[in-house]
């Protein structure tokens, strides 16, 4: 996974290899870098439930967009409530007035409908963007750890199935940059939930050291994605941990809760 800087705005963001080699898309994973947003949200905040000005949020989306080749207009979000519920999303669902909620809860969302642009957050949590070049779908996925334990990677690309007849065989996933293992550290609670879900399969994304446990939840999404039938090969992740490096991202974990959000966009340019 690439991050690129776009020379007009200053901006940094990250794109897949794997998306960017196979066309198709318009898509990014964003970083803190390049928006207009002051105090605790400079620069590039695309959290709407931040306390930041609309008006900030809404230039700064228009300025990811349009350095990831998408349209701000056609933009599509959901309220993420750390569930496993994939909406399924049509050409009519666009338009948002970046200052209240969304409508519809949904921690993923999947269309077939070219120029659509899917939108997950995330501070720390980990975004999935998916692509499958043959049917033309794609979809967008936020995956904490509660999200992760009830497999919602998996459902999403289930869902992929069910509603667009897609081939999982035939589906890219590109898992960006979220908290990584190096920084999570966890009670018992988060591992048991990862057993609980992926019984031993779980075990090479857990470590304990003394009393707590160090989580890779980037891991864990890759096994999920991989179980539904997408080869390794097709599944990339990031190496970057979103704590480690506050400078560049948005964190939770390093940042509490006075702070912006990153989003992750996607967008089929070919197809129907």
């Amino acid at each position: 996974m690439s991050v690129s800087e776009q020379a007009r705005s200053g901006m940094v963001l990250l794109k897949s290899e794997l998306l960017e080699r196979a066309g198709g898309t318009a898509h990014a994973f964003s970083a803190r870098i390049g928006g207009v947003s002051e105090g605790a949200y400079f620069s590039l905040n695309l959290g709407y439930r931040r306390g930041d000005d609309p008006a900030r949020v809404r230039e700064n989306f228009r300025r990811f967009c349009a350095a990831a080749g998408a349209r701000f207009e056609n933009l599509v979000c959901s309220a993420q409530v750390h569930g496993d519920t994939v909406r399924i999303v049509r050409a009519e669902d666009i338009g948002w007035d970046y200052e209240t909620p969304p409508p519809k809860a949904a921690d993923a969302m999947i269309t077939d409908a070219k120029g659509v642009v899917l939108a997950v957050f995330s501070a720390d949590c980990i975004p999935i963007l998916l692509y499958d070049p043959v049917r033309g779908v794609v979809g967008a996925v936020h995956a904490g750890w509660r999200g992760t334990a009830l497999g919602i990677a998996e459902k999403t690309v289930l869902a992929m199935r069910e509603t667009f007849g897609c081939n999982p065989a035939d589906l890219l996933a590109a898992v960006g940059p979220g908290i990584s293992r190096c920084c999570f550290e966890t009670g018992d609670d988060v591992p048991a939930a990862m057993v609980s879900a992926l019984g031993d399969e779980a075990d090479p994304f857990l470590i304990r050291e003394g009393g707590k446990w160090r989580v890779d939840l980037k891991g864990l999404n890759a096994c999920f994605l991989r179980r539904t039938g997408i080869p390794a090969e097709r599944v990339e992740a990031s190496e970057l941990c979103t704590a480690c490096r506050p400078d560049l991202f948005w964190s939770h974990r390093r940042l509490g809760e006075e702070r912006g959000s990153q989003a992750a966009v996607i967008a089929l340019t070919t197809g129907t």
